[in-house]
């Protein structure tokens, strides 16, 4: 699909740590283009008890490499104890919508009889993405039949008054080793109010063969259709990325083998690559992605030159 080029790790947290809020870890990196000069990627930080906050890392846009400036403190705080999201957060997805920047996250709660449980919240911002608001304390996307431990939406669109969401929905747990790891699956769903998601939905991608969980799904519009990367693992322990098409964001063709990226022979990414995250440029696609340990060291960046004229690939943020 894309022939993909890694310019190596981009911001290697436990090196930069701004705080003690952002001791290693950069989860989920999505990025947002500021300007021509600058593109802000946003991630969940971990501090020493491995609890993530959400906040960011500034680079260049011609250099992607070059950090410019980073978060002193989280843009979005931990939630109050007992709530859905006391216990850390990843990005899902950072729109522009009605009433400014829209950050949806999931957020983490440790209970007693399973090993976590994450659903999804939304904040705004309305300075440019310095703050974010929540617009509630409780989940915009919470627990439904088929979805009572996972609902994490990762892409929104907003679209002719009207919102399409792409989101891992989880129901279950996968003993591996003795231990227990989450399964779930990527699902759709389309509001006009996100204070109201209908739960009625649709499967778009559901795991196969070995593997048992699918999710992180990143969906654009490249080329005239959509196209989605998620994340996979399987009880072998593998946890790649995969990729796949569609022609209305609803029914969608795997494509994995044509992903175009590989694992390093050593270092930050040698294991593990996830969380892809994609921005178009007139000339190139940037792919922002976690490494090893879901990205324990921090994010990294990749690119892939486009051949069509500007405008002909359209990535939002």
């Amino acid at each position: 699909m894309f022939a993909w080029h890694k310019k190596g790790l981009v911001f290697d947290t436990a090196r930069r740590s701004v705080g003690a809020w952002m001791r290693h870890s950069a989860l989920t990196p999505t990025p947002v283009a500021l300007d021509d000069e600058r593109i802000r990627v946003y991630a969940g930080f971990r501090d020493t008890e491995g609890v993530s906050r959400i906040g960011y890392v500034d680079v260049r846009a011609d250099d992607p490499t070059q950090v410019i400036r980073v978060s002193r403190e989280p843009v979005l705080e931990v939630g109050r104890g007992g709530c859905f999201d006391d216990n850390g957060m990843i990005l899902g997805d950072v729109v522009q919508g009605p009433g400014g920047l829209h950050l949806f996250y999931v957020g983490f709660q440790r209970v007693a009889r399973a090993k976590f449980l994450a659903f999804t919240g939304l904040a705004v911002s309305g300075d440019g993405g310095e703050h974010f608001r929540r617009v509630q304390e409780t989940p915009i996307l919470d627990r439904a039949p088929g979805r009572s431990t996972i609902a994490a939406v990762h892409s929104a669109h907003y679209e002719e008054g009207r919102w399409r969401l792409w989101y891992a929905a989880g129901d279950d747990w996968e003993t591996i080793g003795g231990k227990p790891f989450p399964r779930y699956h990527i699902r759709h769903a389309e509001t006009a109010r996100l204070d109201a998601i209908p739960r009625v939905d649709q499967a778009c991608l559901l795991p196969r063969g070995s593997e048992y969980r699918i999710g992180r799904p990143r969906v654009y519009r490249l080329d005239g259709r959509y196209v989605m990367y998620f994340t996979r693992g399987n009880r072998t322990g593998e946890y790649f990325p995969g990729v796949a098409t569609s022609e209305d964001g609803l029914a969608w063709e795997r494509h994995d083998d044509s992903l175009g990226l590989a694992l390093s022979e050593r270092g930050w990414d040698s294991r593990t690559i996830c969380y892809p995250a994609l921005l178009a440029q007139p000339d190139r696609l940037l792919m922002f992605y976690n490494g090893n340990d879901m990205g324990v060291d921090g994010f990294g960046v990749a690119e892939a030159r486009l051949h069509a004229p500007a405008g002909a690939a359209h990535a939002h943020a």
